[in-house]
């Protein structure tokens, strides 16, 4: 994409934002009918012209008005016709201006408030599809602010904003929007997401008090009730005075902040004197009104306030991040520090305009994260990971080999001798099959897996050190964190889910060495071999020695363990030999298996099982990296 639109489609007002493709691009606010922030109202005049903005409001010629109807969408289906027709209405100011050309690669991210559900979200975004906009996508508007907030150089908060639980409270005409976004990511409160309280209630008082003070009051009230447009347009005047009078409130004790509306409905045109002091401030706070239950302002938003935070489950906020036109209002933060007052309270400096700006920057953030994840995509498609998963695999044998003989040792080939000495099992040669079960079995336990989590493990930190080589610049030059694609930063077995089975590293074929070095060590035992002296005291041990001496004088040593192997010997003769001693000499052979072990690995299993073992956990390892990536969302900041 070459372009990035923002649309902050609000209740009352409206702002557009374009963001180029660029390193140092930054949001630019379009101007609409030469305006930056334009009423949202739409009028259809009688030659069939459509007209937006403010002239929408009073156009003699209007043979239709609409305005407030975004926060209508979920309630009323009227309203989709409505937006539909603002909407084209933008898109065409957009296209006359040049500010927008078509056929340009450009998308455009438009907001929405965060307690829409996906149905709404995609409802909403086909209205600007069906328009003919360009690509569009439909974000939260508390995330939109939110990501201002990091982008704004002014806050430095970027990244402290991604790392602490924080509470987006967009403040709009119609609506109180609340998001608590922990890591970066956005959490639906079960509030709903959005409160029914807006700028626009102290806007309609303000404008009540205006009207009672003024000599024209009958003229205006029939005015009013006449025309709404005439109503919006006197209660848009009321907001912008207000958000003067409360960005400044010590400046404007002492002096007179007031704003003049000359009405133009009949033969002469009717003056309003919109006036900000004190007492009025105090009425647009606490003054109880119908429409919020006999409550006021600062009732229902302390409450609302209270009901986000014990929606909270998980850490509460260490930020507020404040953002609408009223959020310029010095006693909205005082309130939030009153429920959250362990909180840091921020806001940024054109609050009308951090939507629309971040959904621009969205849209940015989106296509680098397109193009990170395709170069992921690119990495994992290469033999990268295979090479280096390769050039260390007989680390891995190795290390496996340190973890695993030994417990094998204990746990299979001694039970099994014991069985035999017991009499469970007849003949030596039955051990080989036995043995070739028992030790499957067992490579296939959580025990054995449990002994491979640490070679694994510290094997796998090798990897991923190698493996940055290549993730790393990938990283950089879409600034990411490198622990973003580090495999250390999961080396915990069950989160990264690559998982080396003891049976991939042992088959049974492979480890025939053990079974037949676990029966000559008991043929060497019987025949009194390997340095160790079984004839006991006692006749059963003495007329044991004397049979053993004479068949190995009468047939030789080989052929004696040969016959050994099958005959069925007496069980006297087998519980000459101690367990002890059998326990014994397994210990003292384990450094011997383990270097034959290691040779026969080096030697047979990298043209047997190496590249199936590499393949495999090479797969699993691109896996991971893939998923890592899918949940990678490029820093705010």
């Amino acid at each position: 994409m070459d372009k990035f639109y923002g649309f902050d489609l609000g209740d009352a007002e409206s702002a557009v934002t374009r963001m180029e493709k660029g390193k140092d691009a930054v949001p630019q606010v379009l101007s609409i009918n030469d305006v930056k922030s334009f009423i949202t109202a739409y009028a259809m005049l009688r030659d069939g012209r459509l007209i937006i903005g403010e002239e929408a409001c009073y156009h003699p010629d209007a043979m239709k008005r609409k305005e407030r109807f975004k926060s209508r969408f979920l309630v009323d289906p009227e309203s989709t016709k409505d937006v539909t027709s603002f909407a084209s209405g933008v898109l065409g100011e957009l296209y006359l201006s040049g500010q927008l050309i078509q056929g340009e690669d450009c998308c455009f991210y438009i907001g929405c408030p965060a307690g829409w559900d996906r149905v709404a979200r995609e409802e909403y975004r086909m209205i600007f599809e069906k328009t003919g906009y360009p690509p569009a996508k439909i974000i939260s508007e508390s995330r939109a602010a939110l990501v201002s907030a990091c982008q704004s150089k002014h806050l430095q908060v970027g990244y402290d904003i991604l790392n602490k639980p924080v509470l987006v409270v967009d403040i709009g005409s119609s609506t109180t929007d609340f998001a608590y976004i922990m890591g970066g990511r956005e959490v639906e409160l079960k509030t709903g997401g959005e409160v029914f309280l807006g700028g626009g209630i102290m806007d309609e008082i303000l404008l009540e008090e205006s009207v009672k003070l003024s000599s024209n009051e009958k003229k205006i009230r029939k005015i009013f009730e006449e025309s709404d447009p005439w109503h919006s347009y006197c209660d848009f005047a009321a907001r912008k005075l207000k958000e003067k009078y409360f960005s400044d409130q010590e400046y404007w004790k002492e002096n007179e902040c007031t704003q003049s509306v000359s009405i133009h409905q009949g033969m002469m045109p009717v003056r309003l004197v919109l006036k900000m002091n004190e007492q009025i401030a105090d009425k647009l706070l606490n003054k109880k009104v119908e429409r919020l239950d006999n409550k006021s302002f600062r009732e229902v938003f302390l409450e609302s306030l209270k009901q986000a935070k014990e929606a909270i489950t998980d850490k509460q906020p260490e930020l507020i991040f404040l953002t609408g036109g009223v959020s310029k209002m010095p006693v909205i933060r005082e309130w939030c520090r009153q429920v959250f007052p362990d909180a840091v309270v921020i806001s940024s400096g054109e609050p009308e305009f951090s939507v629309a700006s971040g959904l621009s920057w969205c849209g940015k953030i989106d296509d680098e994260l397109r193009e990170f994840k395709e170069e992921i995509a690119r990495l994992v498609e290469s033999s990268n990971v295979e090479k280096i998963v390769e050039s260390h695999i007989n680390e891995l044998y190795h290390d496996a080999v340190e973890a695993m003989v030994e417990p094998i040792l204990e746990n299979v080939a001694l039970p099994v001798t014991e069985r035999w000495r017991s009499g469970a099992i007849e003949k030596l040669a039955d051990i080989d099959v036995i043995m070739q079960d028992e030790i499957d079995s067992y490579m296939h336990t959580d025990a054995a897996r449990q002994l491979l989590t640490k070679p694994v493990s510290k094997w796998l930190k090798n990897i991923s050190y190698e493996l940055e080589e290549y993730t790393m610049p990938i990283c950089v030059k879409h600034n990411v964190p490198y622990s973003a694609l580090s495999l250390n930063s999961y080396l915990s077995m069950s989160d990264i889910e690559i998982n080396v089975e003891a049976k991939s590293l042992f088959a049974v074929s492979e480890i025939t060495w053990l079974i037949d070095a676990t029966v000559s060590i008991v043929i060497g035992l019987l025949c009194g071999g390997s340095g160790v002296a079984l004839i006991s005291s006692g006749l059963p041990g003495i007329v044991a020695g004397a049979v053993v001496s004479l068949l190995i004088l009468a047939l030789g040593k080989d052929k004696m363990q040969n016959m050994l192997l099958n005959t069925k010997i007496p069980g006297p003769m087998r519980r000459i030999i101690p367990r002890s001693y059998l326990k014994a000499r397994l210990d003292v052979i384990s450094e011997e298996v383990k270097n034959s072990l290691y040779a026969k690995l080096e030697k047979e299993k990298n043209e047997e099982i190496t590249e199936r073992l590499v393949k495999e956990i090479s797969l699993q390892i691109e896996t991971c990296l893939a998923k890592m990536a899918e949940v990678v969302e490029i820093p705010l900041g």
